[in-house]
């Protein structure tokens, strides 16, 4: 298969893993991302395939700095499809950098898009969205639009949604809009809860739980996630929203417990409560029967299944973990 998918952040987790998806898929990938390519960084961290090298190709670029280059980089491979996991993706950070996240997830992106509106060759915009665009809600369909930002990081996101919204209608701009309930897996950064929990947990060392962990999530396991982002690829409609959840809730709280639990370790001896964090949404309810419908798509990992997982990779690399451990806070 010589068609060509361009994956703007391709060095974020999710991007990282849908270069792989794709690649053992036969697509030819274009990867940009702020980063240098992840592989040549940790092997920890690297979901690449090294058997695909020819069919993938990496550019650096940073959206905010390089947008003509981003420009001669789509004109030059006028690729049919976009995938676009790019942003400044971190909640809480959010707060302290309102205008870093606006001008990435907002301003820089509004520019690409007029950029795009007049590129013909390009059959579908895939935009990787968030259900926080609703804030702490039971999210009845994926047409549902009742916006309640809670953070700067969630009000990016429902303004360019609304923007996409609004190229569709007047101009046609082939965007889909998917929105995923939180995903994990193996080679994600240490910064986010489940491997941040396994590594101190491997370390021996307390868990600061944030808001006592209540809030409630969905977790669908990276594979499952890339399956959702190809169905959409391949059956995806021009226009429509398409939401995923993995049906299995659990508290942030029972999350870390299940880790230290799995570790052979006492989460009451481990696990200290501390203050939430601003803006945080209590729970996502993510309604996806019709995504599910339309696009047949199923999640076919389990939670405690995809967490055996998690922690087996985290168990293979543990010593390059310990030898680095927080150098591996690299921004997408």
């Amino acid at each position: 298969m010589n068609q060509k998918i361009l994956i703007l952040g391709s060095n974020s987790f999710s991007g990282n893993h849908m270069v792989r998806y794709l690649l053992n898929k036969k697509y030819i990938v274009i990867g940009c991302s702020l980063s240098n390519q992840s592989e040549q960084k940790f092997n920890c961290l690297s979901n690449y395939s090294r058997k695909n090298k020819k069919k993938f190709i990496f550019e650096k670029v940073n959206i905010n700095k390089n947008f003509n280059k981003i420009k001669r980089i789509i004109s030059k491979y006028k690729p049919r499809i976009i995938i676009d996991f790019l942003g400044q993706g971190m909640v809480a950070e959010s707060w302290d950098y309102p205008v870093l996240t606006l001008n990435t997830n907002v301003i820089a992106k509004i520019k690409l898009y007029n950029f795009l509106i007049t590129q013909k060759y390009l059959k579908k915009y895939i935009k990787i969205s968030t259900p926080e665009v609703f804030g702490s809600a039971k999210i009845t369909s994926s047409n549902y639009k009742n916006y309640n930002p809670s953070t700067p990081y969630a009000l990016s996101h429902s303004t360019i949604e609304n923007y996409l919204n609004l190229i569709f209608n007047q101009f046609k701009f082939p965007v889909i809009i998917s929105r995923f309930a939180n995903f994990y897996g193996p080679y994600q950064k240490l910064y986010r809860v489940i491997p941040l929990a396994i590594h101190k947990a491997h370390k021996r060392e307390k868990f600061y739980l944030d808001g006592g962990g209540k809030s409630r999530r969905s977790f669908i396991y990276s594979e499952d996630f890339c399956n959702g982002i190809y169905k959409i690829i391949i059956k995806g409609k021009v226009g429509q929203n398409y939401q995923f959840s993995s049906k299995e809730y659990f508290s942030i709280k029972q999350i870390v417990e299940k880790i230290y639990k799995k570790k052979k370790l006492n989460p009451k001896k481990y696990i200290i409560n501390v203050k939430d964090r601003p803006g945080k949404d209590k729970d996502y309810k993510i309604y996806d029967n019709d995504t599910r419908n339309k696009l047949k798509w199923k999640n076919k990992t389990s939670f405690d299944k995809g967490l055996d997982e998690v922690i087996k990779w985290h168990d293979e690399f543990k010593n390059e973990f310990l030898k680095k451990d927080e150098k591996f806070k690299i921004i997408i």
